[in-house]
């Protein structure tokens, strides 16, 4: 079944969102050493979204991610992951709030341990409620004003605005301008959209920088030997512990645990059975943060 006019123009706009955010993404990506995994091929994953699995395996499929060590061949850490969303109405606000809740949250549960920025740009109509929502989960939000995209719109000459009344056959020649746009024209409106939301994306990508800044402020290693032990009780426990021979060294290596501790608290870890695997984690991280020492020009 073909999809109505109203519902191409509200996917049309979702799109210029997405579209406009790219290359400010891209930029970023590229300044700061990082790979901006967006929606179309890519040899890591198979087909054209934007992928990732949460800890129970269920797939979300997302607008952006930025990871640390990625290339187009291989997936990197996740460092950001950012979603764009469009809508009209406020009644439809609060779902897409949840909506994007549901699929970040999960994600965020399974890669805690790399301390990822969560950030949306939304656009058009959403209540104070819908953005308070996700403010208090941790979300960086950029909010466009349905304002904004009229204006934006408006200099390439077409008219966005629309309400429920709106017939189709005013929406299907809202679509015939804009498939009528030179790429030129298309990249014009993309430039004003941004530079209508200045104020929101210096504050957005401000917080997107403080988190790829963040300066470590110590990387702790701890070489375990041995198997684990369990007990069935706490007397037998507190024994074992009593007799433990701690200066032997005979054991083999377990494992490495690996902590890297930022000045603001956050704390990424990593557990590893094999010494290259632990070198390539801590690798990721070598050149694209500073030790607090570093920072003020000291030595560690």
């Amino acid at each position: 079944m073909a999809e109505s006019p109203a519902h191409q123009f509200g996917q049309m706009i979702g799109d210029v969102l997405e579209a406009a955010i790219e290359p400010i993404l891209q930029s970023f990506a590229t300044k700061y050493g990082l790979y901006l995994d967006k929606k179309g091929l890519r040899p890591a994953r198979p087909g054209n979204k934007v992928s990732w699995t949460d800890g129970k395996e269920n797939k979300h499929d997302l607008d952006f991610v930025l990871e640390r060590g990625g290339t187009a061949a291989k997936k990197g850490i996740p460092v950001a992951f950012i979603e764009t969303a469009w809508r009209r109405y406020t009644k439809h606000s609060r779902n897409k709030a949840q909506e994007i809740q549901g699929a970040i949250i999960p994600l965020i549960e399974k890669h805690k341990n790399h301390c990822p920025f969560i950030g949306v740009v939304l656009a058009g109509v959403f209540t104070d409620g819908a953005l308070s929502q996700l403010r208090s989960l941790g979300f960086t939000v950029a909010y466009f004003p349905y304002t904004t995209i009229i204006k934006a719109f408006s200099v390439v000459g077409i008219d966005a605005s629309s309400d429920e009344q709106t017939p189709d056959d005013e929406f299907a020649e809202k679509m015939r301008r804009w498939n009528a746009l030179k790429p030129a024209d298309k990249a014009k409106l993309y430039k004003t959209l941004i530079d209508l939301n200045e104020g929101e994306m210096k504050l957005f990508f401000g917080n997107l920088v403080k988190m790829v800044n963040r300066q470590i402020k110590s990387v702790r290693i701890l070489p375990l030997h041995g198997a684990p032990v369990e007990w069935a009780n706490i007397e037998d426990a507190i024994k074992f512990i009593a007799d433990y021979r701690e200066e032997s060294t005979d054991k083999a290596l377990l494992r490495y645990e690996v902590q890297i501790v930022y000045v603001n608290g956050d704390r990424i870890s990593g557990e590893f059975g094999a010494k290259q695997d632990a070198i390539d984690f801590l690798k990721t991280y070598q050149t694209a943060c500073k030790t607090d020492s570093e920072a003020v020009g000291g030595k560690s």
